[in-house]
């Protein structure tokens, strides 16, 4: 075998007309310093100069309260400003007239275009400010104390009347004097135990829900002395105090026992803000939005 190595030199040769190299090299592999194309330079030139008059021009540069708002004051905030009011203007009509029209004669016989446009501004504002707590679909939050929508258990009356009274004033909130208003006693502390325990029976007997009868049974007095005054004798509740039916299998917080007995325990105080901007400074929607969305709770199945 041969001693000798074979030495290994990284020096390779430029050829003619190579260009120079740039002085790296490795494993024989040099680095030419070939220069850019022009039509590359030239675009990059170019996208620099662009992207200076941009700034200038447009809003770029991100500041503590905003951004440089550029020479020629484009927004696109303020463009939508103005596709919004340019559908106002389009709308004005007849949203001017679905203010002055009866609710009643809104229907689709009497006022098809009307109703038409209050069933899909209706719905467009009823998922907006409405069904965060009443549903997507309206049909509330059983055990929350979101009403279900669909069905015909009202408080305050399910006319268009009623509802659009409610959906511009609200329930127990303090923004509207005009609010709908009623409030349930917190027997804690005013019944005892035993006569809580009992009331709770009588509830859930008259509801059709199973119950111990000999709580029952002594429960009705306990009820009738101090619950029928709003949910009457028979439990069948004055829609127009806001006293719920006890009778039906409708809760709004739920009909179980430790339900119940939290109820009659602690009460109960659920709110809704006003809507109307023209009813109170705290509501958010005009009186066209809030017709248009009486218009669309109303058919939805259980309006009366």
């Amino acid at each position: 075998m041969s001693d000798q190595k074979t030495e290994h030199v990284d020096t390779p040769t430029l050829l003619e007309g190579d260009p120079d190299t740039t002085g790296h090299s490795w494993d024989g592999i040099q680095e030419f310093n070939n220069p850019l194309p022009r039509w590359w330079l030239w675009t990059l030139y170019a996208c620099i100069v662009w992207a200076v008059i941009y700034t200038i021009l447009y809003p770029a540069w991100p500041l503590i309260n905003g951004a440089t708002p550029g020479l020629l004051g484009f927004s696109t905030r303020a463009n939508v400003a103005e596709d919004i009011q340019r559908f106002e203007n389009m709308n004005a009509d007849i949203r001017t007239r679905i203010t002055e029209v009866e609710l009643a004669a809104i229907t689709p016989d009497g006022n098809p275009d009307l109703y038409n446009y209050a069933i899909q501004g209706g719905a467009a504002t009823f998922a907006t400010f409405c069904s965060q707590c009443h549903g997507s679909g309206a049909a509330g939050v059983q055990a929350s104390g979101y009403p279900n929508l669909l069905d015909d258990d009202w408080l305050w009356g399910g006319t268009i009347d009623d509802i659009h009274y409610t959906i511009s004033h609200g329930i127990r909130n303090e923004d509207d004097l005009d609010a709908r208003y009623s409030q349930m006693t917190a027997f804690e502390g005013i019944l005892s135990d035993e006569e809580i325990a009992s009331v709770v029976q009588y509830v859930r007997n008259i509801s059709g829900q199973e119950a111990d009868a000999v709580l029952a049974a002594a429960g009705e007095t306990v009820y009738l002395d101090n619950c029928a005054a709003c949910h009457l004798d028979d439990g069948t509740g004055d829609r127009f105090m806001g006293a719920p039916n006890l009778t039906d299998a409708i809760w709004l917080y739920g009909g179980s026992e430790a339900a119940i007995e939290y109820t009659v325990r602690n009460a109960r105080f659920g709110i809704m803000p006003p809507w109307s901007a023209e009813a109170s400074s705290a509501g958010r929607l005009s009186e066209a939005e809030v017709r248009s969305v009486a218009v669309y709770v109303h058919s939805l199945g259980g309006g009366e």
